[in-house]
């Protein structure tokens, strides 16, 4: 391959992020050099006002990718972690829908919460948590998890990626290889998982084995260190963990993609250029840069698909690879991204927000 269509394509390995309700000029001079894979919106990045103007920005974000249309990403799990508040439907955590157990109502949620996703634009949903919260002192997943047992959280997460998927959003199950029971926040410190793999295989692996079934489009690695399987390597960065039990061991063909690079678990050691390197080398997809506090650096991210290029120049990371991973990236928009416009205020009113919808949140607010 020459340099130049790899350069141009390269960018399809990163979902990035920008400051501001509009697109910046310098994302978009960024997206012409080396494509966009995808965007992920955030509220502290001021990326989200009013249903319309959500609307209208995810058109222009689908727009910077050329070859495809770009990811249009977001949190949206419910409770604490929900980028789109009123008068979006603000649905409970994911652990009051756990303690129903009402594999039902999940598909009522899940179907409510896709509908007015997909009204405004919203094309990746890193959602469902796949975390078993088995550690009470558990700073960082604690209520997003949906259970205690890998048995409650497998059945309810199968359901919510079902809808999702089913309505046109893909679904990204969290965070592998096991998030529940940390005992430190990966925003801000590298976090450690003693367990050997036979529990890692008999408990934390179990949910994530459903949503394969699903056929989950996205999943997500953890900035967690697991000792038993890699002493030197967070999970994000190691094939071991990444390649050889994510997706040999268990079989996963979807897209793979990296918690955010701009963590402190990643960033006190690695820099943006030499994170995203390692993070597709060991076998991820694409990487996330949501940035930090309420400003993204468009300068970090270029510097990390920079980096990109010159390890695949020099053979450090190979080009093989790097093809790998844009296939499945391909074939992801190819199953979910459809040609869409915004709707207008009118139609975004009868369903962001609707009494139907706020009645099912209702509903799941009675196992609070």
């Amino acid at each position: 391959m020459s340099p130049q269509p790899l350069r141009r394509r390269i960018g399809q390995l990163l979902i990035g992020s920008f400051t501001g309700s509009d697109v910046p000029v310098e994302v978009r001079a960024l997206a012409r050099e080396f494509d966009f894979g995808g965007i992920t919106l955030f509220g502290r990045l001021g990326n989200i006002e009013t249903p319309e103007q959500v609307a209208g920005l995810a058109f222009d974000v689908r727009g910077l990718g050329r070859e495809m249309p770009a990811w249009v990403g977001i949190d949206q799990e419910g409770g604490r972690v929900a980028r789109l508040r009123a008068p979006f439907t603000e649905w409970p955590p994911m652990a009051v829908l756990g303690r129903s157990g009402d594999e039902a109502l999940a598909r009522k949620f899940a179907a409510a919460m896709a509908a007015e996703m997909t009204a405004v634009g919203i094309s990746l949903d890193y959602a469902p948590v796949l975390d078993i919260h088995t550690n009470p002192k558990n700073p960082v997943i604690g209520d997003r998890a949906l259970g205690e047992t890998p048995e409650v959280v497998g059945k309810l997460g199968r359901v919510i990626i079902e809808e999702l998927q089913r309505a046109g959003v893909a679904a990204c199950g969290k965070h592998f290889p096991g998030h529940g029971d940390t005992a430190t926040d990966s925003h801000f410190e590298l976090p450690i998982v003693e367990h050997p793999p036979d529990r890692l295989r008999a408990i934390e692996f179990a949910p994530f084995k459903a949503a394969i079934d699903a056929n989950v489009a996205f999943i997500m690695t953890a900035h967690v260190l697991v000792t038993s399987v890699d002493d030197e390597r967070p999970a994000t960065l190691s094939a071991k963990i990444v390649q050889g039990m994510l997706r040999e061991e268990l079989g996963f063909q979807g897209v793979i993609v990296s918690d955010d690079l701009e963590m402190k678990a990643i960033s006190n050691a690695y820099s943006p250029g030499e994170a995203a390197v390692a993070a597709i080398a060991a076998g991820c997809d694409a990487v996330l840069m949501c940035g930090t506090g309420k400003t993204a650096d468009i300068e970090v991210q270029a510097e990390a698909l920079e980096s990109l290029i010159h390890a695949v120049e020099s053979e450090r990371l190979p080009l093989k690879r790097v093809e790998s991973a844009l296939e499945r990236n391909r074939q992801a928009k190819e199953r979910f991204m459809r040609e869409w416009r915004p709707p207008t205020a009118a139609q975004l009113k009868t369903v962001i927000g609707s009494e139907q919808h706020r009645l099912i949140s209702e509903q799941m607010g009675q196992f609070a």
